[in-house]
């Protein structure tokens, strides 16, 4: 009668222990369950595994934009930067983060990246809106003015080998916009002046930037790298 009567309790004992499996005392289920990529909503994680190998751990100091540059964060509004991380920029190593491009974020998580940017790094710098060159092109560049203003506001940082900004191989993979925001934004994490600095006492205006951007585009080459030769008639 008695053995029957353990027999009977056996398939209760053996459930509770299976419930309580991969549980440990005082860890909470929720926290210690492993998130799905797509369900992963922190700003600092999502930054740090997408963003931080190029624009660097705290947003500077990075081989890209320095995205932490309060100048940068006003002169960039939410839609472009949305465009860029979900697509990608055009003539740079920047690639398309969004699923819809072919890359591994959620539209939900390209707009957790774009609100904690604004969270942590804008600032208010209103005081320089109504004089400050516009994000995008607004005037047509010339070359020929572009250049004498290069060798007047730029070429006295950049001649050096190390900065060499004009060197027709690192034009090749920046594009246009991101010549033009580095002009205007500057770039404090590595002591690059912006727009109000480049000429102390001489803001550079709008027409200013495009005139410089549009003298570095004509620098560019089409095979960065490795200068081919001309081709000659009757050459194989």
């Amino acid at each position: 009668m008695m053995r029957s009567k353990y027999r009977s309790i056996a398939p209760g004992l053996v459930l509770l222990s299976c419930l309580g499996c991969g549980r440990h005392p005082g860890v909470n289920r929720s926290e210690s369950a492993v998130l799905r990529p797509e369900d992963e909503m922190r700003f600092e994680v999502l930054y740090q595994q997408n963003c931080a190998g190029c624009h660097g751990a705290n947003g500077k100091n990075g081989a890209a934009m320095d995205l932490a540059n309060p100048e940068y964060q006003s002169l960039v509004d939410d839609a472009s930067l949305t465009r860029w991380i979900s697509k990608g920029m055009p003539q740079t190593q920047m690639p398309a983060f969004a699923i819809s491009a072919g890359g591994i974020l959620t539209e939900k998580q390209i707009e957790v990246l774009v609100q904690g940017m604004r969270r942590h790094w804008a600032e208010n710098v209103a005081e320089a809106q109504v004089l400050r060159p516009s994000y995008a092109e607004s005037e047509i560049g010339d070359a020929t003015r572009g250049r004498e203003l290069f060798q007047t506001s730029c070429a006295s940082c950049h001649k050096a080998s190390k900065q060499e900004i004009a060197s027709p191989d690192y034009l090749a993979l920046v594009s246009d916009q991101a010549l033009r925001s580095m002009i205007v934004a500057g770039r404090p994490d590595i002591g690059q002046p912006d727009w109000r600095n480049d000429r102390p006492g001489a803001p550079l205006s709008d027409q200013d930037v495009s005139d410089i951007v549009r003298y570095l585009a004509s620098l560019r080459t089409a095979t960065p790298g490795q200068p081919y030769p001309e081709h000659r008639e009757g050459a194989e």
